[in-house]
């Protein structure tokens, strides 16, 4: 490997090496800054997208658990909703307002 490198033909650039997505060329740079406000939003999506897959197993076995099961997954449910109610008060789902708020300090 080290004689194909030393003697092999470098064929190289600034349109070879350029970074290119699909076949097109990238108009601005793939480094951006990115709020804080994206992140806790997916947070959210995943804990919540978590709870939906924690409901199908009760779900399913519902008639066989009885009451006592069916308590458990008001519970459950009444549990997230308070967080969801949470999130949603201290406005963790207001990505437009967290984005277009001017910045202090600057």
């Amino acid at each position: 490997m080290a004689i194909s490198w030393f003697a092999g033909k470098r064929s190289g650039g600034r349109v070879k090496l350029s970074t290119y997505e699909s076949g097109l060329p990238l108009l601005d740079r793939s480094r951006k800054r990115l709020s804080i406000a994206f992140f806790l939003i997916a947070i959210d999506f995943v804990v919540f997208d978590v709870e939906a897959a924690f409901l199908y197993p009760w779900i399913v076995i519902l008639r066989e658990g009885g009451w006592p099961l069916f308590s458990a997954v008001m519970a459950f449910l009444g549990l997230i909703l308070v967080g969801y109610a949470y999130v949603w008060r201290k406005g963790g789902l207001d990505v437009v307002a967290k984005t277009l708020r001017p910045q202090r300090g600057n």
